[in-house]
């Protein structure tokens, strides 16, 4: 809803205060001009991409139309996920946690946070760190620097996603120029035509730059921050996944480790101690 609302805010401003001002808006339907810049662009983004980045590219709108993927509720979830894996390596040993994190799929514990069990990504992180501690690996620091690593080549494939929106929106601007310059030309090999006709001609050359910028700084722009906004958003949750881990592999009791995963939440999604208390208060035992 935002994403359209937004949208519909720059159509009703451009082109409402262009009619106000007594516009024409048949002059700006320029199909050949939006060919020639559109075209364009498209194919400089496939030069300039890998094919996973064109095909996860394809579905940003998505991402967009939806938001952050993860609200309170699904944080809610994950720190009571945490705080059971927790619990039963407290009360049990480390060797409990293997039935779960060798088969997640058919973890009963897993199955009880079904938000954090069809995110295949964060069952493979705690499933992959949580197992290195069955082996035997508990140094803090090395697990912190190997979860970094992870968390890092994770952001930049998504920063890929990020540069390739962004440059579009840098890049038609200057195809915008392209098309008003072929338009130019077109005029001048009619310069014998009457003004009025050379006129229209040069407007239409025009529409070319109008539009490469329009949609520069109107939509590819704002298209690549509001995936920044969201990928980062939800960059929040491994991280809560990260810091919890590390607090429980330094040997924090389980409400701690909870805690110091809470901290590292959003102030707009992070839920209060109160809140995760209760939840966790009234959970069934781990088996």
């Amino acid at each position: 809803m935002r994403l359209i609302v937004g949208i519909l805010i720059v159509f009703a401003s451009v082109f409402g205060g262009y009619l106000g001002v007594g516009g024409h808006v048949q002059v700006l339907w320029q199909p050949f001009e939006f060919v020639i810049i559109l075209g364009a662009a498209i194919g400089a983004f496939v030069i300039g991409n890998t094919g996973p980045v064109i095909k996860a590219t394809l579905g940003v709108f998505g991402t967009m139309f939806k938001g952050p993927k993860y609200n309170k509720a699904a944080y809610v979830e994950l720190l009571a996920m945490q705080f059971s894996l927790y619990k039963l390596v407290q009360s049990k040993g480390i060797l409990a946690l293997e039935q779960h994190i060798e088969n997640p799929h058919e973890s009963t514990l897993f199955a009880r946070f079904p938000t954090f069990a069809g995110n295949h990504h964060a069952v493979e992180f705690v499933c992959d760190y949580l197992r290195m501690v069955t082996l035997g690996s508990n140094n803090v620091h090395e697990m912190e620097a190997l979860m970094d690593e992870e968390l890092e080549t994770h952001h930049q494939e998504r920063h890929r996603i990020i540069s390739a929106v962004q440059a579009l929106a840098d890049g038609t601007p200057a195809l915008g120029i392209v098309a008003a310059v072929l338009g130019v030309i077109h005029t001048m090999g009619a310069i014998s035509e009457p003004p009025e006709i050379l006129g229209h001609m040069i407007g239409g050359a025009l529409v070319g730059t109008f539009f490469g910028v329009f949609v520069a700084y109107g939509f590819f722009a704002p298209f690549a921050q509001a995936l920044t906004n969201i990928y980062d958003a939800e960059s929040k949750y491994f991280l809560s996944l990260k810091v919890g881990l590390l607090a429980h592999i330094g040997g924090q009791v389980p409400v701690m480790a909870i805690e110091f995963a809470r901290k590292a939440l959003l102030s707009e999604d992070r839920p209060s101690f109160a809140e995760i208390d209760e939840v966790t208060s009234n959970m069934p035992a781990s088996t």
